[in-house]
């Protein structure tokens, strides 16, 4: 079970330990204080984090020497699929409401985001129905697969409707690329990216600004949109968190102010731990920090983009460019959120932030990358073998 890591791509590899130990050691310096506040051990999110990095390194390995065909069974994929969405609607009616979506499982300490096991799942399906049909994969096939893309778009529109908007655009976007890179007329993909961004900007983003401000009392995510609008007219309210964040790495400037010397994380800036690490990474570690963040998680996803491009069959290629989108498109939002470029959504930076749901699906894709990178090698050491 265990020969494919006399085959680990450790370009992938290597990043993605850096990156990980990175985090842990962020996560205790954000957030520290914060669980001082609350009553908590100053390294009770540490201890946690570690348990979920080790963990995430075992799921990686596992995931690694697994044979590739579990991941396209057909029959486990479509149990899975409708277990996904029984346990979606499931969090409408009793889930746990945390910064205003109720998109939790509380079971004890442990708090579960069946959100985020749903990126995964959509890249494994997609890749899988589609790696079953060879020939072109247009609008044709996609009305021959309605039914399956039914149930992809619902369990979206379940996500989006806990509310999480940030959790519907990654998966959203996910689909989006494994449709396109699989075929479909890129006049069909033009076409729904342009409708979307027409409706942002000139449907929802002036209705939004003609509100009341009394209108967003009962709704987190519009309070959000409202800051994001005008951050610093509504810096005691609305606006707090991206001023804040501003104010983070404006402190930081290209060095940073040292590791644990962070103004922002006392209490003016939530969540610093998890939606807001990068900001606490750009006040202590600088731009030079930022940046060696942003370029390890960079090898990752062009080396994951690489692999694809190289493999062999559609379900490998497939896979690859879903895990790349799925870690770019993540990263795009919370960097995007703290530093004003769109409107923060409660999305987590990929390896960085604390939490557990998230670590276990950037392990499992990533494992499922390497998986594939050795079998890639696998294969063509054996064609030179015999050739030679």
């Amino acid at each position: 079970m265990w020969k494919k890591l006399h085959y680990m791509d450790y370009v992938l590899f290597i990043p993605y330990l850096i990156l990980s130990g990175i985090g842990v050691v962020m996560v205790y310096s954000s957030s520290s204080y914060v669980a001082a506040q609350n009553g908590s051990t100053p390294t009770g999110y540490l201890v946690k984090q570690l348990i979920w990095v080790v963990l995430g390194l075992v799921i990686t390995l596992v995931c690694m020497n697994l044979k590739i065909d579990y991941f396209k069974q057909t029959k486990l994929l479509g149990m899975l699929g409708f277990a996904m969405l029984f346990v979606l609607v499931l969090l409408r009616l009793v889930g746990q409401s945390i910064n205003g979506a109720a998109g939790w499982i509380i079971l004890g300490p442990v708090s579960i985001q069946p959100a985020e096991f749903c990126k995964f799942y959509l890249i494994i399906y997609l890749a899988s129905i589609i790696s079953q049909r060879e020939a072109h994969f247009g609008v044709a096939r996609i009305r021959e697969l309605g039914a399956q893309f039914v149930m992809l778009f619902a369990m979206i529109l379940l996500i989006f409707v806990q509310p999480d908007l940030g959790g519907a655009t990654i998966n959203l976007a996910i689909a989006a690329v494994i449709l396109f890179a699989s075929g479909i007329s890129y006049f069909v993909g033009v076409g729904v990216f342009a409708g979307a961004v027409a409706a942002f900007e000139w449907i929802l983003v002036p209705l939004v600004s003609r509100m009341p401000q009394s209108a967003f009392a009962n709704s987190y995510q519009l309070r959000r949109f409202l800051g994001f609008l005008n951050p610093f007219k509504t810096a005691s309210g609305a606006g707090t968190q991206l001023v804040n964040s501003y104010y983070a790495i404006s402190n930081g400037g290209l060095t940073g102010v040292g590791i644990g010397n962070s103004l922002q994380k006392r209490g003016y800036l939530p969540e610093p731990n998890t939606d807001f690490i990068m900001s606490i990474t750009a006040e202590e570690l600088g731009l030079i920090g930022i940046l060696i963040v942003m370029g390890l998680l960079l090898v990752i996803v062009m080396r994951t983009i690489y692999i694809g491009v190289r493999a062999t069959n559609t379900f490998n290629a497939l896979v690859c460019y879903g895990v790349a989108a799925y870690m770019t498109i993540q990263a795009f939002i919370n960097v995007g959120g703290i530093v004003g470029l769109i409107p923060i959504t409660g999305v987590t930076f990929p390896f960085m932030s604390y939490g557990g749901s998230s670590m276990m699906v950037l392990t499992l894709s990533l494992g499922l990358v390497l998986n594939i990178s050795a079998l890639e090698k696998m294969a063509r050491l054996n064609t030179v073998r015999q050739a030679g």
